[in-house]
């Protein structure tokens, strides 16, 4: 029986001609990721495995994101934590404020990740670099430190699911709408421990954006990984960012799956996914009259450039509705750039939304963002469990940029059309 991308990827690493779904197996990383959070935990871990340096000098990312600038005296003393570990240890993959950026966009961004790579992140989004053909996965803190220490770590291989995407989507149907769809369809454990490989000709049509925001979510289908075959805009993308050699797996044609989905692009709706759960996904055309107190664009699923401009094209001469608090974040330096060089800071600014310096922000229930008892956010976050955004009686609803600019807009939930009309 053949092997998956991932199960090629894993065997490779493992120094192994072929490995099989349930197997144990230890591999070499490429690539170990941690947070302001999770890094202050994984150094008392690997002060225990009484290594006096890390593993590779390169291959260790830290990256201060999700309360950068510190919000508070806990977040300054765990970041603090974290550089004198990074400047002691010589890590060159250091970003702090002024060069920082939500991990998951500034990895691909910087050139660090690439395709056909094996990378633990002690954060669970890590998932998201598998939009490059990558093997990449959330992991604890104890694991993150041990990878520190020897460039290794234990996997069980997992088996996969095949989502077969046909069709070209409609203006507004965004990477962020088609997972939405995903998970509603097979639920928040439905490829739980499994692959979600995503195949078909409809792939043509979605850009690294949309690939990266639908490997991020992976992870809220329970999966292991999310991951996308290698084409013309991967390479593109990689050529552009980074000066590593890719490699290139493939599936083999006999390579098995639990379940095969296919899933016409062409049929899709803007999708909201209702408190608590991302699997409690209704359309706009489905759902009742959700009035909102604050919209969120941004966080490590919807904070790249494309979103920024899907938000401008909406708000562009318009105003939020003064009842709703309007922030938007971009995911990096580089794109928070970007969008004062395209304008699209003034149009956000003039249709009365704040913009923000990067930083995982309101997603967590960190800051810059949090919900009182009784109060309505839409957001292009990934998470809206109880208490996610702040108050356990507050309701998170998770959309796409499109979704959630237009919502600003109207002061309910709405279909992006209503706002901004439909196909150009």
């Amino acid at each position: 029986m053949g092997m998956t991308m991932t199960q090629k990827i894993l065997a490779a690493h493992a120094g192994l001609d072929s490995v099989k779904a349930g197997q144990l197996i230890e591999a070499k990383l490429d690539i170990v990721m941690g947070n302001d959070i999770t890094t202050a935990v994984a150094l008392k871990e690997f002060k225990k495995t009484g290594a006096k340096k890390v593993f590779d000098k390169d291959k260790v990312v830290i990256v201060l994101d999700h309360f950068t600038p510190n919000k508070d005296i806990k977040a300054a003393e765990q970041c603090k934590a974290c550089r004198t570990f990074a400047w002691d240890m010589g890590v060159n993959n250091f970003f702090d404020v002024g060069q920082m950026g939500i991990e998951h966009a500034l990895l691909p961004e910087k050139g660090i990740v690439v395709p056909g790579q094996v990378i633990i992140g002690a954060d669970s989004h890590t998932c998201t670099y598998g939009a490059l053909g990558a093997f990449s996965t959330g992991v604890g803190s104890t694991d993150m430190a041990i990878g520190m220490a020897t460039g290794e770590a234990w996997f069980k291989v997992p088996s996969a699911i095949k989502f077969v995407l046909t069709g070209k989507p409609a203006k507004w149907i965004s990477g962020k709408d088609i997972i939405l769809h995903i998970i509603g369809m097979i639920g928040v454990d439905g490829a739980l421990y499994r692959s979600m490989e995503f195949v078909g000709d409809g792939i043509q049509y979605l850009s690294m954006d949309d690939r990266f925001s639908m490997a991020n979510m992976a992870i809220e289908a329970g999966a292991k990984n999310g991951i996308f075959p290698v084409d013309e805009k991967t390479m593109e993308y990689v050529k552009e960012h980074s000066v590593k050699e890719p490699v290139v797996y493939t599936a083999d044609d006999d390579a098995e799956y639990d379940e095969v989905y296919t899933i016409d692009l062409s049929k899709l709706r803007p999708t909201v996914a209702f408190p608590h759960l991302p699997e409690n996904t209704k359309t706009v055309d489905n759902m009742p009259k959700v009035e909102i107190d604050q919209a969120v664009i941004g966080s490590c699923t919807n904070g790249r450039i494309e979103d920024m401009q899907i938000a401008a094209e909406i708000l562009k001469g318009k105003k939020v509705n003064p009842k709703v608090r309007t922030i938007i974040i971009p995911a990096t330096q580089k794109i928070y750039l970007e969008c004062v060089k395209r304008g699209y800071t003034e149009i956000f600014i003039e249709a009365g939304a704040v913009f923000s310096t990067p930083t995982c922000g309101p997603c967590l229930g960190g800051y810059m963002g949090i919900l009182a008892a009784g109060e309505k956010c839409v957001s292009t976050t990934n998470r809206n469990f109880v208490g996610r955004m702040g108050h356990t009686e507050s309701e998170v609803y998770l959309a796409s940029p499109a979704v959630a600019a237009a919502s600003a807009i109207a002061g309910y939930i709405v279909d992006p059309e209503e706002i901004a009309g439909g196909k150009n």
